[in-house]
């Protein structure tokens, strides 16, 4: 008996797993639309936060301007402990 019904599966599987992975992607899909929030805050687009921040940075004062010098040093950044600074 058993091997008469694994014959049928086998031959008839892409018959009976299509409608059963539609069935089961449907009751899926309506269940996470009962669970879930679907709802996605604003948030501005990127170009006109990009403007807003430009902006920002040309109202600010030109006179205020840090000095060029360099803070650290190429062979500063990899120092082991015994060499470090303190």
């Amino acid at each position: 008996m058993w091997p008469l019904i694994f014959r049928f599966l086998r031959t008839n599987a892409p018959y009976i797993t299509l409608p059963v992975a539609a069935v089961v992607g449907l009751i899926g899909y309506n269940l996470e639309s009962l669970l879930s929030d679907r709802y996605t805050p604003y948030s501005k687009p990127v170009q006109d936060q990009r403007m807003e921040r430009i902006d920002e940075e040309l109202l600010k004062d030109p006179t205020n301007v840090q000095k060029l010098k360099y803070k650290e040093n190429v062979f500063d950044k990899n120092v082991p402990p015994s060499l470090q600074k303190n």
